[in-house]
């Protein structure tokens, strides 16, 4: 099955990445069969979620469910079999010199893409995607090699590209498409109205190689969910958006509201609009927010977002419009691009 314009991604729900409440293990999986039952029928994991356990519980909950009915992201490229986790930087890549050189590329692949598949599930994703890759990944011709062999050898479908995690490596991206685009199918960019900037660098070198887009962090940390109860939002002690600059929600918020109009005209939520401007711009045709449980007992249910996402309209947004929102939200320069390669 092809992607659907609409995904849900297992890093959702606080159990792998810190964002609000983290939810039980039973609701974890009731999510991810609400998601189905509303319609989203594209499901993205990473076989380091968890080492392992966020795999698991994806398969658990599609169990019994018909193979043909939904596409299947995976994202393999941390060791975390043979690597030790290095604090607060995870667990190394499996290039890693310290692990192992080029000629134990392929066997890394191929055992950590069935591994991943069996925890899931199934016998093959519909995308694999190289994970946060470090220089190697996106230089390294045995690394796209192995990558290509696991499509060869019948384990994905397509193969794809997911930088991060910080918005920044656009000039690694550009490099890597113009020597292995001709490999790739899709690539993974953060991109939302209140970060335009920068991968609107990277939309036309897709488009010229033919790499389609899925968009992560579509939500912009929960602020296009509306639901963050004011400009001042107080976050639990290591909620992972603790880590953004102090204030960006309330500076967020005063953007939003001058984009909200826009969104009214079509009868729109906040999370279908920043949706559906970014697959308004080609060669955009995937998104994947981030659910999130806000603390509190007055809190949305996380479940309530779901099936807001999973009704969204078919429709796209004018040029001008897309224009004007970029304008609204425009950020360039708002941070330093790091990137992989020295």
């Amino acid at each position: 099955m092809e992607l659907t314009t609409t995904a849900y991604g297992t890093w959702s729900g606080g159990r792998f990445m810190h964002f609000g409440e983290t939810l039980s293990e039973e609701r974890f999986l009731g999510c991810i069969k609400t998601a189905y039952e509303s319609g989203i029928r594209t499901f993205v994991t990473s076989d380091v979620y968890g080492n392992g356990k966020a795999d698991e519980l994806l398969g658990k909950a599609l169990a019994g469910i018909d193979r043909s009915t939904y596409a299947l992201v995976g994202m393999i490229g941390h060791d975390f079999y043979d690597g030790e986790r290095k604090g607060s930087q995870g667990y190394p890549r499996f290039t890693d010199p310290e692990l192992r050189g080029p000629d134990g590329y392929d066997e890394f692949v191929q055992r950590a893409t069935k591994l991943s598949l069996e925890r899931c599930g199934t016998d093959h994703f519909d995308l694999l995607m190289l994970h946060n890759p470090d220089e190697a990944g996106y230089t390294s011709e045995a690394v796209w090699n192995a990558m290509a062999r696991a499509k060869e050898t019948g384990l994905t479908r397509q193969l794809g590209m997911a930088p991060g995690p910080a918005n920044g490596f656009t000039l690694d991206l550009l490099a890597f498409f113009e020597k292995f685009g001709g490999i790739i199918d899709w690539t993974m960019l953060i991109l939302n109205p209140l970060e335009p900037w920068p991968s609107n660098l990277l939309l036309p070198a897709c488009q010229k190689h033919g790499i389609k887009v899925l968009t992560r962090v579509v939500d912009y940390g929960g602020v296009f969910h509306d639901d963050l109860g004011g400009p001042v939002h107080v976050f639990k002690p290591g909620d992972h958006r603790t880590y953004r600059p102090e204030g960006w929600v309330g500076h967020g918020m005063k953007k939003v509201e001058k984009m909200r109009p826009i969104a009214e005209k079509y009868n729109l939520s906040l999370i279908e609009f920043a949706c559906i401007w970014n697959l308004s711009q080609s060669p955009v045709e995937c998104v994947v927010p981030t659910f999130i449980q806000e603390a509190g007992e007055d809190a949305r249910p996380i479940e309530d977002k779901i099936r807001e996402f999973g009704k969204m309209p078919d429709l796209r947004l004018t040029p001008q419009e897309v224009d004007a929102i970029r304008q609204i939200g425009d950020n360039t320069g708002c941070m330093k691009l790091k990137g992989a390669s020295k």
